[in-house]
């Protein structure tokens, strides 16, 4: 394995960082912010606990993970896409490195932007609402492996994108939705059952619901159900970008 190439790019990625810390720290800060003033302070003010847990602390689990995937996607799709656009995709296709050894440099340095992000919004959460933490280890768990299955997610999409606009096609009417539907901001419990059942399609779900787990030690669905699906998220994620380097799929035309 060639662990220098791996660095090479890894570093990259992350002291790209460092030079648009704004868009990339800061602007989600903000906008998690925004939404603990809303909907934590004013309207759950007005609302009563959701599962014994205030509305302020139960919805921080879910805009943790609202806030994780839309940024761990457009990380690595920017990151992979980008050379494409350039070219300098080619150079680094001829040179000799592992398409292993491309995406742990991409993927991992997407994945842990996000995990840093997500653990200042957690350091910015307990700022307005008081927080408790059951299962430390697990959060860490949920909160690394949903990274990177979805920087593995935002890979493909930068592969896949043919122009700037598709980049943010799918993080816009496909993730955002799904994570406003899959529990980020109420309970299953509060559905009428039919709709309850409509959701567990969701699969948005099953990652909101092991993440608040982890906090509150209670969830929607079984927290064995939940590490499955991620797994299964990771492994389908894992199989689609292993057949684009072996097919070459819009990488070496």
């Amino acid at each position: 394995m060639n662990l220098e190439a791996i660095r090479a790019i890894y570093m990259f990625e992350m002291n790209r960082l460092k030079r648009t810390l704004g868009q990339s720290v800061v602007s989600p800060v903000l906008s998690t912010s925004l939404y603990f003033v809303v909907f934590g302070s004013a309207i759950g003010g007005r609302m009563a606990e959701v599962g014994g847990v205030p509305y302020g602390a139960f919805i921080v689990p879910g805009l943790m993970m609202l806030t994780l995937l839309n940024q761990s996607i457009s990380n690595a799709a920017f990151a992979i896409y980008f050379p494409r656009f350039t070219g300098t995709i080619y150079e680094l296709l001829s040179a000799p490195v592992s398409p292993f050894e491309i995406v742990a440099g991409y993927v991992g340095a997407a994945a842990t932007k996000s995990v840093i992000l997500g653990l200042i919004i957690l350091a910015t959460a307990s700022l307005f609402v008081p927080l408790e933490l059951r299962h430390p280890v697990w959060m860490l768990s949920f909160l690394v492996l949903t990274a990177v299955t979805f920087s593995l997610f935002g890979f493909i999409i930068g592969i896949w994108a043919d122009g700037f606009e598709r980049l943010q096609m799918i993080p816009l009417l496909v993730i955002t939705p799904l994570t406003f539907l899959g529990g980020t901001f109420y309970s299953l419990d509060m559905l009428p059952p039919a709709w309850r059942t409509v959701t567990l399609f969701n699969p948005v779900v099953y990652l909101v619901s092991g993440f608040r787990w982890s906090f509150f030690g209670h969830s929607d669905v079984r927290v064995e159900v939940s590490f499955a699906m991620t797994l299964f998220f990771l492994s389908v994620c894992l199989f689609i970008v292993r057949w684009m380097f072996r097919t070459g799929y819009r990488l070496k035309s």
